[in-house]
């Protein structure tokens, strides 16, 4: 007998890659520093891309900017900038590049301010999941109020390449808001997780 088939939200579509990172970490919750600065970096690079573009080239960042740690990334200078405007490996923007670190810095002092990155962001959603019930793609808004208040907040903090779509997608990809559709088999189980 054939294994059922299982129901996704229709972006993640059929590639591999996408179809796993769907299944194992969209909508996650995600309270750990290092990895909310690794998605808040590759939103930031993401801008006018595709998703699927930016997780092909995941690892690659990865090894460009220091395994994500925002303290060894807030370093980065003109000489990094020209490293990594070379490397082929990675999405070569130097606004974003230079964003990065400035990101970084900035990131720096929120968790120096408030002690963690983590306890200031999920603020932003009273501390909990929004688990949203929307039954089409068409219903999952561009941004919301929630990301437009993260995005005004974090721009007064000097960080950039972070206007209201890009806040909400780094709080989908990251849990603060679970968009998985109703008939897909992930919302049940990541609207479980807190």
């Amino acid at each position: 007998m054939p294994a059922k088939k299982r129901t996704r939200c229709g972006w993640a579509g059929t590639d591999p890659l996408y179809v796993a990172y769907h299944d194992s970490e969209w909508g996650v919750p995600v309270r750990k520093d290092r990895v909310l600065f690794e998605f808040l970096l590759l939103e930031g690079f993401q801008a006018g891309l595709s998703w699927l573009t930016i997780l092909r080239k995941r690892e690659a960042f990865g090894r460009a900017f220091a395994a994500f740690a925002p303290e060894r990334v807030a370093r980065f200078g003109a000489r990094e900038s020209a490293r990594l405007m070379a490397d082929a490996g990675i999405v070569r923007n130097r606004a974003k590049i230079a964003a990065a670190a400035q990101n970084a810095r900035a990131f720096l002092a929120v968790q120096e301010e408030r002690g963690s990155f983590s306890e200031y962001v999920w603020e932003f959603v009273g501390g909990r999941p929004v688990v949203n019930r929307f039954r089409t793609l068409s219903e999952i808004p561009p941004e919301t109020d929630a990301s437009r208040a993260l995005s005004k907040d974090l721009r007064r903090r000097g960080f950039n390449f972070v206007g209201p779509t890009i806040c909400y997608a780094f709080m989908q990809a990251t849990g603060l808001v679970n968009d998985h559709l109703t008939g897909c088999f992930r919302h049940r189980e990541t609207a479980k997780l807190r």
